[in-house]
């Protein structure tokens, strides 16, 4: 196994994670987020203070500017967005911001996404303001579901993947979110009846088959590997990330070629040939998902399986920790553990890594984190451990 080294060698030093059921954070969304990235702060004993940067992703309210007096903030170098994609773009900002350290505009730069929705409103209903057009609603498509409904019908009818293995998927999200006590199913096996006879949202999918949105924030501290090593805890690294959409992709009339895809095809490939690594090197995956058919195109798309053999790859026994060859979604990922944007998913990312998950990975060196799919534009970053 072989890799480059990107950006100069960034790693992730810190990680803070609030979660609260929709409509229970005990303060608004600022103090949450503030909350958080003094959490990451601590996570790695840096001083919030001497935090420079800030890069979001998904239309996210809280800017950089407006947290500064609580954080104590010396010197604001730099803040940036990831632009649009919604929860695609979660990894693009891990590359922003790597990118903005490697380049000497920042020192130290907080990934972040806070979602209070008493604040902020309901993320759903500005996904559809910004992903939809006119054209798409006059035709009935006003939910993210029913937009991911008619590709999954394209997965399962046009390609012939077995329904079977979107169950196989969320059983095993919910396998470990049963098992972390920071999960909303903490101490829940999933019920399989209860998952197949669920309320029908947008056929195929039922009420397990959604991610559901939970009020919070989550911050992950980037700096230098070489500063990170001085810090508290084991520097994660940033191997590299990859982001965009090929040709004729997005939202406008709803008629990509590849239309079962998730978007990844092209971003997958770069991600590869930038890092030198490829999914026999994956030990570990973090994979958002917003509705159970297109996590199983994610893992079509980054090169697990094809649509010929997913069902071999995507069974309950080879998607859980410790014993299977693919773990994933080790916290419980969107489903089990909790949504806050997909924020979540990048955390456990850096805890499986550093052995702290409560679903332990034996060995684990390389995850991969792979944003929102079927969004316009999405991203897939790769993080590693430190001795690689």
């Amino acid at each position: 196994m072989s890799h480059k080294p990107f950006c100069g060698g960034v790693s992730v030093a810190g990680i803070g994670l609030r979660q609260y059921k929709r409509g229970t954070a005990p303060m608004p969304e600022q103090g949450v987020l503030v909350r958080a990235i003094v959490d990451a702060c601590e996570d790695a004993g840096f001083d919030p203070a001497d935090v420079d940067g800030f890069v979001a992703y998904g239309d996210d309210h809280n800017e950089p500017v407006r947290l500064m007096p609580d954080l104590g903030t010396r010197n604001l170098l730099f803040n940036a967005q990831a632009w649009g994609g919604g929860g695609g773009g979660i990894a693009a900002a891990f590359g922003i911001a790597a990118a903005a350290i490697a380049s000497g505009q920042a020192t130290a730069v907080v990934v972040f996404r806070a979602l209070v929705q008493g604040n902020s409103g309901r993320l759903s209903a500005a996904v559809m303001r910004h992903f939809l057009n006119d054209h798409v609603i006059g035709g009935g498509m006003v939910a993210p579901a029913q937009v991911c409904a008619l590709r999954a019908r394209r997965l399962f009818e046009h390609h012939k993947v077995p329904l079977s293995v979107a169950e196989e998927l969320v059983r095993a999200s919910y396998y470990h979110g049963s098992r972390n006590p920071e999960a909303t199913a903490f101490g829940k096996d999933l019920d399989l009846d209860a998952y197949r006879n669920g309320r029908m949202i947008a056929e195929p999918f039922r009420l397990f088959d959604c991610s559901r949105e939970n009020d919070g924030a989550g911050a992950l501290l980037l700096v230098s590997t070489e500063r990170a090593k001085d810090l508290r805890k084991r520097p994660i690294r940033v191997l590299g990330v990859a982001n965009g959409a090929s040709k004729g992709w997005g939202d406008l009339a709803e008629n990509d070629e590849d239309y079962a895809s998730a978007g990844f095809k092209p971003v997958a490939q770069r991600l590869w040939q930038q890092t030198g690594l490829g999914p026999a090197d994956v030990d570990v995956i973090q994979l958002y998902e917003n509705f159970s058919a297109q996590g199983v195109s994610s893992l079509i798309d980054h090169g697990f399986c094809t649509y010929e053999n997913v069902a071999e790859v995507v069974r309950f026994e080879n998607l859980i920790a410790p014993t299977g060859k693919l773990p994933l979604n080790t916290s419980g990922g969107n489903f089990a553990h909790g949504f806050v944007h997909g924020i979540g998913t990048a955390i456990e990312a850096v805890r499986v890594l550093r052995g702290e998950s409560a679903n332990p990975v034996p060995d684990a060196k390389v995850c991969l984190l792979a944003g929102g799919p079927g969004a316009p534009t999405v991203s897939s970053a790769l993080f590693g451990t430190d001795d690689l």
